[in-house]
């Protein structure tokens, strides 16, 4: 069983940075591979980012590549999600997830889901 409770969302204008914390409990923290989806309003819940265990190899949805990063401190059993350019499109719930699945960059592939943080982009 893993907890994830993630942080760090908030209110931020057009081009600034947030950098959102998900913070896992359990002790094979480091077995897994960790992925940030995100929901907006009305719209499905879709993959943002993915890491697998070893931290080694990542991967990115087209609209954030190049703004968003992702990493893990696996001595913290945390990962982070550095976003950096925010725009007002990047308004949703931001999810931590964790799995072991090949299918890092859907919903299906993904066992453990935190409560989700607030982030919006003001224009």
């Amino acid at each position: 069983q893993v907890q994830l409770v993630e942080s760090g969302g908030g209110l931020v204008q057009a081009g600034d940075s947030l950098r959102l914390s998900c913070a896992a409990s359990g002790r094979t923290f480091n077995s897994y591979t960790m992925g940030w989806f995100r929901q907006a309003p009305g719209k499905e819940r879709e993959f943002v980012t993915a890491i697998r265990a070893s931290g080694g190899t990542t991967y990115y949805a087209d609209s954030v590549k190049g703004r968003f990063t992702i990493s893990r401190d696996n001595a913290k059993n945390t990962v982070y999600l550095q976003m950096n350019n925010l725009k007002p499109e990047d308004t949703a719930v931001y999810y931590c997830a964790a799995g072991k699945s090949i299918f890092l960059s859907t919903s299906r592939g993904y066992d453990y889901w935190g409560q989700g943080t607030q982030v919006t982009v003001s224009s």
